[in-house]
């Protein structure tokens, strides 16, 4: 069964959009434990929403992991890992964080708890929830 996954992103260093036209994209850039941790856990073929940060703070397109997890081929430190990502369409309507918040199933969400963390793992029920906000069928 594929895992689901929000991967954030400063929008003035790596926007959803350059990831739409380069189609595909090494994510890499992560160095926190947990976050490495849970690049780790990633398989090919799961799901993951794309978050920008900043002044956006919103959920704003889909992607797919495209590649199980592999050394970083930049670094020179074998604890890092990366994946790559393929782009999916944009969401019909951006997830804000203050939307996401202001939901009390989201409580327990890394995203709501561990607001510095880069990658965070999504259960599937909180998944559906979160495409039907962004207006993706799910």
């Amino acid at each position: 069964m594929a895992n689901h996954w929000v991967l954030k992103t400063e929008p003035g260093s790596y926007p959803f959009d350059r990831l739409v036209s380069e189609r595909r994209a090494v994510w890499d850039g992560v160095t926190n434990a947990l976050a490495l941790k849970h690049i780790r856990s990633m398989a090919k073929g799961d799901q993951a929403f794309i978050y920008h940060t900043g002044d956006e703070k919103a959920l704003v397109g889909l992607a797919r992991i495209a590649s199980d997890p592999f050394p970083d081929p930049k670094g020179d430190d074998p604890k890092l890992v990366v994946v790559e990502v393929e782009a999916g369409a944009p969401l019909a309507r951006p997830v804000t964080l203050a939307a996401i918040k202001a939901d009390p199933a989201f409580a327990e969400l890394a995203l709501v708890r561990m607001s510095r963390l880069s990658v965070v793992p999504v259960p599937p029920n909180l998944w559906k929830r979160l495409l039907a906000m962004g207006g993706v069928p799910g």
